[in-house]
């Protein structure tokens, strides 16, 4: 599973970070960060709440 940030759509409200803070986070121009494209094992349930969550439906999944 992977996991992507459309830019256009992100206002890094951070919710998505609140739901798996290992795999987002805001860089120091506040903008997300993904930071582990291929989500762990450990990881992809709290990606996937995360992704569910997203305001504005900017995070989404590759398989």
């Amino acid at each position: 599973m992977e996991v992507a940030v459309d830019r256009t759509l992100c206002e890094a409200n951070e919710v998505c970070i609140g739901f798996a803070p290992a795999v987002f986070e805001l860089d120091e121009d506040e903008e997300l960060r993904v930071l582990t494209p291929s989500v762990p094992e450990s990881e992809v349930e709290r990606v996937s709440r995360a992704v569910a969550a997203c305001p504005k439906n900017a995070l989404f999944i590759r398989d």
